[in-house]
């Protein structure tokens, strides 16, 4: 890590201390990856595989073309289910829960401490919300449009995670491109306050397949808070163009784990 980044860090480390709760932290796939949760979309290609694999046929090169010229329609989450199990006790078995990574924990500590009090998450695994009951807090989760319309406002909230795709225990979850390309008038407006009103803190998310998501950054114009972008690796152009728009701050990171992991040894007293 260059000095550069360093800067960055501790210019992130002394904002969040000296402002406990303004940041918004927005995270995706990359988080769950060191504990072996597969994204939304490998998901349905997984599934495809084994209703290839019921039907004594296989699916490759291209699993979703061979499910469309089979069935005749774009594969659907929760069609897919249904031809594999029958209850949701099944549908659950399926998609086997594992336990935090380093990440999701040193989050959560963070969360504990009131720095971090409002969470957005592409992922439909509930591994941030075991992190967070570790530390003894009880999250106030948004996953579908009910949740969204009975949910105390998140100025009254210790911490908030909004699931903006949805819960793996509920088949309605978001992941095919149609899907991803639009929210609810009420999911929309939430975004367009959290947006204009909290920094952001971004991290695992690629920001290459929701279109939704992208739409509801872009459409903010308020560049008065700073956004810090935690990249691994190269940047999409879609992420590049959202780091433009905020005017972000890039830190090249490792891994999820270990920047998180590193970031809670700083001496925060240090800056108080």
């Amino acid at each position: 890590m260059n000095d550069n980044s360093k800067d960055k860090i501790l210019k992130l480390a002394i904002s969040l201390h000296s402002n406990p709760g303004i940041y918004a932290l927005l995270i995706g796939s990359g988080i769950s990856r060191a504990a072996g949760v597969p994204t939304g979309w490998e998901i349905v290609l997984d599934l495809i595989r084994k209703v290839a694999a019921v039907k004594g046929e296989s699916p490759e090169p291209d699993p979703e073309e061979w499910y469309k010229k089979c069935f005749g329609e774009a594969p659907d989450y929760s069609k897919l289910l249904d031809k594999l199990t029958s209850t949701s006790a099944e549908h659950a078995a399926l998609l086997r829960l594992k336990i935090p990574t380093q990440a999701h924990k040193a989050i959560a500590t963070l969360a504990k401490y009131g720095y971090i009090k409002m969470i957005l998450t592409t992922n439909f695994d509930r591994l941030m919300e075991k992190a967070l009951e570790e530390q003894g807090i009880s999250p106030d989760v948004i996953s579908t449009g009910d949740a969204l319309k009975g949910a105390i406002p998140y100025v009254h909230s210790k911490c908030t995670l909004i699931k903006l795709h949805g819960d793996y225990t509920d088949t309605r979850i978001k992941n095919t491109f149609a899907e991803l390309s639009h929210y609810s008038d009420e999911l929309n407006a939430l975004l367009d306050c959290i947006f204009d009103e909290f920094c952001l803190i971004v991290c695992g998310w690629s920001a290459e397949w929701d279109t939704a998501l992208r739409n509801a950054i872009l459409r903010c114009k308020n560049r008065r808070f700073p956004t810090y972008w935690l990249a691994k690796g190269m940047l999409t152009e879609e992420a590049q163009r959202i780091i433009q728009h905020r005017r972000a701050e890039v830190i090249p990171i490792d891994n999820a784990d270990q920047f998180f992991t590193e970031f809670l040894d700083i001496r925060w007293d240090w800056y108080m």
